[in-house]
C-alpha cells in the first residue's frame, strides 16, 4: 500500500484540463454507456457487493445501506441515465454588461474542479457522485468506507472499463485507499483539491469539520421531525408518519421524532400504532405517549430519555412526544433540529404557514414525508448528498450546485 496519495491527487488536479474540453455530447454518451454498464455487470456487482454484507452484522443499521439488488441497480443505472439527460451546468452565462470605460464584462460558471467525496457503507453514491462530477465537468476523488471496499471496486471498475472504450481518462474518477492514514492527507490537500464533502454520520461530519483545510460542504445527519397538530386529518397523518419512519429507516430523510399535539394524540396514537407494530418500530415515548400506548398493548415501547430527542435512529426506532400546541412544537424542533427535513400535519393553513416560515431546516413539509428530501425526488436527477448548512448549497446537493463563477473581462488598453 503506498504511503501516501500525492500521485492520486496530482493526476486528479491535471485530469481537470481534459474535462473542461469534453463536450456535452461527450459526457451524456459516457453517461448513457456506465448506465447500461451496471446492467450489463449486474452479476460481478452484486457478488462483490454479497462480500461486502458477509462481513457485516446483521443487527447493524447500515447494511440497508450496503445492500444492492437487481431494483436498486436499476434504479442507480435509471438515475445516471437522468443525470445525462439533465443541462450541462457549465460555461452558462449568469450576466453581461460593457461598462463605461468599454470593459465587456461577463459572468459564467465554472466546475468547482477537484471534488473530494468521504462516505460510509453507501455504494450507490461512488456512482452518483462520479456520474454528477463528470456531467460537471469535476474530477471526483471518492474515499468509501471499508465496509464495502469489494462493491466500490466492482463500481469502478465498470466505470473505467466506459472510461477506457471512450479514450476518457481513469483519473477523472477516483477511488482512494480506506486506510485512514489517507483522510488526513486529502484534507489537507489545498493545492490539489477544491472542495470536501462528508457523507455519512455526525461524527464523520465533525471529523472532516475541525480537520479540513480544505473548503467542507457537510451533508449526511438528518434528525426529522413530524409534527401532528390538532386540526390533522388523523388518517392522513399516520400513513405520512408510517412512511417517514418505516419505508427505508436508514437513510437520512427518514423520521426520528412524532411530535402530537395533546388534544389529538389519543386518537393519532390509536391510528399510528399497527403500523408501527406491523413493522416492528421500536418507539421511545414520553410518560404521556407511553401510558396511552400500553394501554393499548403495543409491544415494543421504552420510556424515553432526553437523549432519545435529537438523536438520529437510523434504523426501526422512533420517539414521540406529546406536545401543548404549534409554540411547543416549533421550539422543540428549534431545540432538537439538525435542519434537514422537517414536516407538520394540519388543516390550519396559518399553522402551516407559521410552520413553513418560522422552522430553520433545509427542506419544510406540509401534509407530506419526509421521505422526499432527495434529488432524484425533487427532479435533479441525483443528489452528492442532502447540505445542512447555509453557504453555496442547502438541501439536495446536485448537478447544478457542482459549479461556482468565474469573471470574464475583455479591454482594449483600459487602465485603472
Amino acid at each position: 500500500m503506498s504511503e501516501t496519495i500525492i500521485e492520486q491527487l496530482k493526476a486528479a488536479t491535471k485530469a481537470k484540463q481534459f474535462l473542461q474540453q469534453l463536450s456535452p455530447e461527450g459526457k451524456k454518451k459516457t453517461l448513457d454507456a456506465i448506465a447500461a454498464a451496471l446492467i450489463e455487470e449486474e452479476a460481478p456487482i452484486l457478488k462483490a457487493n454479497k462480500m461486502d454484507l458477509d462481513r457485516m452484522d446483521d443487527e447493524d443499521p447500515k447494511k440497508d445501506r450496503l445492500l444492492l439488488n437487481s431494483d436498486r441497480l436499476r434504479a442507480l443505472s435509471d438515475s445516471v441515465k437522468q443525470i445525462a439527460d439533465l443541462a450541462d451546468p457549465t460555461d452558462q452565462l449568469l450576466l453581461k454588461k460593457v461598462l463605461p470605460n468599454g470593459l465587456e464584462i461577463e459572468k459564467i460558471t465554472v466546475p468547482l474542479g477537484v471534488v473530494g467525496v468521504i462516505y460510509e457503507s453507501r455504494p450507490n453514491v461512488t456512482i452518483d457522485v462520479a456520474a454528477l462530477c463528470i456531467q460537471s465537468g469535476n474530477v471526483c476523488l471518492l474515499r468509501g468506507g471499508s465496509d464495502a471496499l469489494y462493491t466500490n471496486v466492482a463500481l469502478l471498475e465498470v466505470i473505467y472499463a466506459v472510461l477506457e472504450e471512450q479514450e476518457i481518462p481513469k483519473d477523472i474518477v477516483q477511488l482512494l485507499p480506506v486506510d485512514r492514514k489517507h483522510v488526513s492527507e486529502l484534507l489537507e490537500a489545498t493545492k490539489y483539491v477544491d472542495i470536501i464533502i462528508p457523507r455519512g454520520s455526525q461524527s464523520l461530519i465533525n471529523f472532516v469539520r475541525a480537520n479540513a483545510k480544505v473548503p467542507v460542504i457537510e451533508t449526511g445527519a438528518g434528525v426529522c421531525h413530524t409534527y401532528v397538530d390538532q386540526t390533522a386529518d388523523l388518517e392522513m397523518a399516520a400513513k405520512i408518519v408510517a412512511n417517514a419512519k418505516i419505508s427505508r429507516p436508514s437513510v437520512c430523510n427518514s423520521l426520528d421524532t412524532v411530535l402530537v399535539d395533546q388534544q389529538v394524540a389519543p386518537e393519532f396514537l390509536i391510528k399510528l400504532a399497527p403500523y408501527f407494530e406491523h413493522a416492528g418500530v421500536e418507539v421511545f415515548a414520553d410518560p404521556f405517549a407511553f401510558e396511552l400506548l400500553e394501554q393499548h398493548g403495543f409491544s415494543n415501547l421504552v420510556a424515553a430519555e432526553e437523549a432519545d430527542f435529537g438523536r438520529e435512529f437510523l434504523d426501526l426506532k422512533c420517539s414521540i412526544k406529546t406536545v401543548n400546541g404549534l409554540d411547543e412544537a416549533l421550539e422543540h424542533i428549534e431545540k432538537y433540529s439538525s435542519k434537514h427535513s422537517e414536516c407538520i400535519v394540519s388543516s390550519n393553513e396559518l399553522a402551516i404557514e407559521r410552520f413553513l416560515n418560522e422552522v430553520d431546516a433545509a427542506a419544510v413539509y406540509a401534509n407530506a414525508s419526509t421521505r422526499f428530501t432527495d434529488g432524484g425526488e425533487f427532479g435533479l436527477g441525483a443528489e452528492i448528498g442532502i447540505s445542512t448548512q447555509k453557504l453555496h448549497a442547502r438541501g439536495p446537493f446536485a448537478l447544478e450546485k457542482l459549479v461556482t463563477e468565474k469573471w470574464i473581462v475583455r479591454g482594449n488598453g483600459q487602465i485603472r
